[in-house]
This record gives structure tokens, C-alpha cells and sequence, in this order.
């Protein structure tokens, strides 16, 4: 395999190990500074320049792009993509990822447990917000932060006023999210890697400070990851298009919450921690995928018209709950299950005996008309009115 790092520190910790890694298994691999692109779109076929002249051909690249150049980084990642280069990294993951709140509300889709959040621009909404999390001490974060910078706790609603009200005024956006006391100072990172979580540790603030990153001063120690915790790292990565992921975690009194899918995780302090080489489980990855890739069904197999990848809803589709999935009547609509997700589970091709229950989701490949006929029309959200008591009424006193 011929590998190329896209990185601009070549001498991290984390590149060297990569590149050690890859060369320890045979392959072929070089750090290419990710500035250096230039993104050629004047041939018939998508191209990229290094340092002025043609890039060579590669197998696969490991994007380490930096926050401060996540827009060109993640420009030159799908310049790639257009290449059919395999990336275990997607560029909209990369993106998305870096946009705390765009990650957030993705997340949220996908019911996915984090922390009570909210978003506001107005100074009459902030009081209103900070209610609706939960009330002081509220933690309040910048959009693109990292490393714990321009994270802040606020013990008091007019502290936090104050502090939303001067990030403001020059310009910064940011997320209102309730603190999660019973944390104490604590989080998990999880290392995924494709389909599993790799290595886990726990990171513990210094002294006072809440915030648990290494680069604050934060220890770090071996944690065995609960079969939960392990389900929500890596379903959390996988909604973000992320095959390898930092995924942070508080440890909530009902379990776990998500704060953060980092999607160039430092590997210094983890392969410190758990004594385990997560370098060369990436470069092996990555090596699998080269040789027999995943293919994102949803662009892939739209080619055909009027055929396409939906997801169904058994409670949505009534007439499904109780039925055998070989008596549902799919087949013969010309649809074909690949999935059915029940909880948390997931079977992958399930069989015709498969009983469908209320709340599965089916995803399917077939006819767009006839999976579009499935699903009924969404009723639409109705706010409940809050009645005024009656005012009593005075019987006029007898004369």
C-alpha cells in the first residue's frame, strides 16, 4: 500500500508513530505538508498538484488536518475522494466534526445522549436558555474550539451573561451546555478505529481545573470501557463519517454523554496509558479498506433510476409490526432489506424469519416510489396552548 500522511508536523508524536507503523508493515509511505496542495480542476478528470507538479498515485491517505486549516484541509481531503482515493476520514466528517454545534445537532438526531445544550444570539434569550439547561454553573464553549481552549465554566447566570455578552461583541459564536457535576472532572476518551473501539482512557482535571485535556495538565489513566460506552464511541463516530475518531464522554449519572468526536485525536497519551500500539491498528485498517473497500451505498447505488437507499420505519409502516420479514411484502415491491436496526443492535442482511417489531428500522435498496408510498405523511408539530384559569364570576348582590 502507498500511504500519504497529510500533515503539518511531521515531527509529532503522533505522525512519527504513524509513519513508523506503516513502515513497519512494508508499506510505502511519506508526510505530505497539507498547504502544499494546489486542487487542479482544468484536465477532464479531478487532479492535485504537490509542491507545483503532479501528485504521484496513492492508495490511501490519513488526514491530520489542523483546526486552523480545516476549510482548505478539508478541500484538498475531498479533491481525494474525487480521485477514489480511500480516506478513513470523510471530508463533510472532518467538517462536521469541527463545527460544535453542527456536530451537536447531528448527534442529537441520532438520539445520541450529551449534555443539555443550546444555542442563542439575542441577549434576551441567554437568561431563557441557561433555564433551559438547567440553570448555573453552565459551561460555555466557542463553536470551533480545541485543546480546552475557549471552554468556560460560569458558577453564576450573570457571570454567564456577562461572558456571552463580551464573546459577542467580537464576533464569537457560542454553546450554552448544562455542567455535568457528577463528572467531576472526569472524562473517557475512546479511540475508534473503524468498527471497534481500539483503546480507552480516562482523563482526570488537575486540582480546581474542570477541564480534563492533557494539554491543561490533565492525567491520564487505562480505563476497561463499559459494552455502552463502547456502542455509543462508536455508533457516534460512524454518524459523523469518521473510521478513526477520538471520541470524549462524560460519565453521566444515566450514562454516557458525548461531548466531542475529534477527528485528528492525538495517540501520545492514549498508547501512553493503555501501553497499546493504536498507531498500527489504524495503518492495519487502513490496509483492509484498501484492499477490499466500503462503499457508501447512499451515493453509490442512486445510479439507477428511480432506485435508491431509504430507511423504514416499522412505526411508521403499521401494517409491518408482528410480520415476518419474508411476509412483508417487500420482495415483491421490488425492495431489499440490508439491515434491520432494533435498539442499539444491528443485524446486517436479516433473513426472512426475522419478526418485525415496533421501533426496528429497516434500511432498504429498491424502487423510491414504492418506499416513498410506505411512509406516511409527517403530522406536523402542535404546540400546546396554556389556558388562562377563568376568572370566578360575581353574581350581582341582591338589592
Amino acid at each position: 500500500m502507498k500511504l500519504a500522511i497529510l500533515s503539518r508536523a511531521p515531527r509529532s508524536y503522533s505522525t512519527q508513530r504513524l509513519r513508523t507503523a506503516a513502515a513497519d508493515r512494508g508499506h510505502q509511505v511519506k508526510v505530505l505538508n497539507t498547504l502544499r496542495f494546489g486542487i487542479d480542476l482544468s484536465g477532464d478528470e479531478p487532479d492535485l498538484q504537490f509542491r507545483g507538479k503532479r501528485l504521484s498515485t496513492y492508495d490511501a491517505i490519513l488526514p491530520r488536518v489542523g483546526n486552523s486549516i480545516t476549510y482548505f484541509g478539508t478541500a484538498v481531503v475531498r479533491q481525494f475522494e474525487q480521485m477514489d482515493v480511500y480516506t478513513p476520514n470523510t471530508s463533510w466528517g472532518i467538517a462536521n466534526s469541527r463545527d460544535k454545534l453542527r456536530a451537536t445537532q447531528i448527534l442529537s438526531r441520532h438520539n445520541i445522549g450529551m449534555p443539555a445544550t443550546t444555542f442563542v444570539r439575542d441577549r434576551a434569550d441567554v437568561i431563557p436558555a441557561i433555564e433551559r439547561v438547567g440553570g448555573a454553573p453552565v459551561v460555555i464553549k466557542l463553536l470551533e474550539g480545541t485543546q480546552g481552549i475557549g471552554v468556560i465554566l460560569a458558577p453564576e447566570i450573570k457571570v454567564a451573561e456577562a461572558i456571552i455578552e463580551t464573546l459577542s461583541s467580537t464576533k464569537q459564536q457560542v454553546l450554552i451546555q448544562r455542567f455535568v457535576k457528577e463528572s467531576k472532572g472526569r472524562d473517557i476518551r475512546a479511540l475508534v478505529v473503524g468498527d471497534r473501539v481500539v483503546a480507552a482512557m480516562r482523563r482526570v482535571a488537575k486540582g480546581d481545573e474542570f477541564r480534563s485535556n492533557v494539554h491543561r495538565g490533565g492525567s491520564v489513566e487505562k480505563v476497561d470501557l463499559d459494552p455502552e460506552f463502547e456502542k455509543v464511541a462508536v455508533r457516534s463516530a460512524q454518524i459523523m463519517g469518521l473510521r478513526v475518531a477520538g471520541v470524549d464522554m462524560l460519565e453521566g449519572a444515566e450514562g454516557p454523554l458525548v461531548m466531542e468526536v475529534n477527528s485528528s485525536p492525538g495517540l501520545e497519551g492514549i498508547e501512553t496509558a493503555t501501553k497499546l500500539d493504536v498507531a498500527g491498528a489504524i495503518i492495519d485498517h487502513i490496509d483492509n479498506q484498501v484492499a477490499f473497500p466500503e462503499i457508501d451505498v447512499r451515493q453509490r447505488l442512486t445510479v439507477s433510476t428511480g432506485y435508491g437507499v431509504a430507511e423504514i420505519a416499522v412505526f411508521e409502516a403499521a401494517d409491518l409490526i408482528g410480520r415476518k420479514l419474508g411476509e412483508s411484502g417487500l420482495r415483491e415491491r421490488d425492495i431489499t432489506a440490508l439491515t434491520l436496526h432494533r435498539g442499539t443492535s444491528v443485524i446486517p442482511n436479516p433473513n426472512a424469519s426475522h419478526v418485525l417489531e415496533a421501533g426496528d428500522r429497516l434500511l432498504c435498496f429498491g424502487k423510491l416510489e414504492e418506499m416513498r408510498s410506505m411512509i406516511p405523511s409527517r403530522p406536523r408539530r402542535t404546540r400546546k396552548v396554556k389556558r388562562l384559569p377563568k376568572e370566578p364570576i360575581h353574581e350581582p348582590r341582591d338589592a
